[in-house]
């Protein structure tokens, strides 16, 4: 397979779209037609997507969606690839594009933050009257961030909003930078930041993937990786120096290497090396390693004594 033959597209864009089911529907379809493989999310506030294909088939899909009126100025941040970064094509239905479930829902394209560019963002965020919110999961985090940012106590995105107004004054009086992969989190988070009443608010435009493809800039300040919701998982940001920050959940040591948990009813994303994988059996506690349903069990075929051999070597 030639190298670098296929290309990722990343995009979002807040717009009207009336009857969204049927937009589904035919945008699964056009996608299909193509031959492209991703995740789509349709909102009647409008698209946020991930999608792989041929230089031709991403072609295709831009020229396309520049013909429809809604979609003409939508941006596209571009990651050339050797394969395809999905294993299917998926377009779903969704209340909002990003899941912050407000009571007064905020539209970006009335109230949202400043746009810096990376060179703006990379100048500003090494102000000592300064604070940068990363606006990210916390597996995000864990995986790479700007140095000294500030890592919200949540676990998805939702909570966000709870999180900032009970930790209101560490950042009352401070110029507000705050970030996301692609952009579209940071569009509603910074205008619900200015509704909340903070008011020098800004947001790193095009996000993580924008910054590290800046020439100028080449990702400097960032440590480690940018997690992707892809088969990729992780992209490199900082062209200059790379700084590993993640640790591996077991044994504290650095790891950049992502695995679900084996138990399907937690599935929480652990840092592992693949020989701590193997010995704690994809499970993050022993309470998964010893679910019924455990996946790596399953996996490998093994048997009740075989488990019982690695749960006392665990506990030894």
């Amino acid at each position: 397979m030639e190298t670098n033959s296929y290309r990722v597209l990343l995009y979002y864009h807040y717009v009207d779209i009336e009857n969204p089911e049927e937009f589904v529907k035919e945008h699964l379809a056009f996608c299909n037609e193509l031959g492209l493989k991703g995740r789509v999310l349709i909102a009647s506030e409008g698209i946020n997507g991930t999608v792989s294909g041929t230089f031709e088939q991403t072609e295709q899909y831009i020229e396309a969606m520049r013909q429809d009126p809604r979609f003409a100025d939508m941006v596209y941040k571009i990651d050339e690839a050797n394969e395809h970064a999905f294993k299917k094509m998926k377009v779903r239905l969704r209340p909002e594009l990003v899941t912050l479930r407000l009571e007064d829902d905020v539209d970006p394209r009335e109230l949202t933050g400043n746009y810096l560019s990376p060179k703006e963002f990379h100048e500003q965020m090494q102000d000592e009257n300064t604070v940068v919110i990363d606006a990210r999961n916390d597996y995000e985090f864990d995986l790479g961030h700007f140095k000294g940012a500030i890592k919200p106590d949540i676990n998805t995105f939702k909570e966000l909003p709870a999180w900032i107004r009970e930790n209101k004054e560490q950042f009352e009086g401070k110029k507000i930078l705050t970030y996301c992969t692609g952009g579209v989190r940071c569009e509603k988070f910074s205008g619900w930041l200015l509704k909340e009443g903070f008011s020098d608010v800004s947001q790193l435009h095009g996000g993580i993937v924008t910054y590290g493809k800046d020439p100028e800039v080449q990702g400097q300040l960032w440590n480690g990786l940018c997690y992707v919701f892809d088969e990729r998982i992780s992209v490199p940001v900082n062209r200059v120096e790379h700084v590993i920050v993640g640790r591996d959940y077991f044994s504290g040591e650095p790891c950049e290497r992502y695995v679900n948990c084996a138990n399907p009813e937690c599935n929480k994303k652990i840092l592992s090396s693949e020989e701590n994988e193997h010995r704690y059996m994809r499970s993050c506690s022993h309470e998964c390693r010893v679910h019924p349903r455990n996946r790596y069990i399953a996996q490998h075929e093994l048997t009740e004594e075989e488990v019982k051999a690695r749960l006392e070597k665990i506990q030894a």
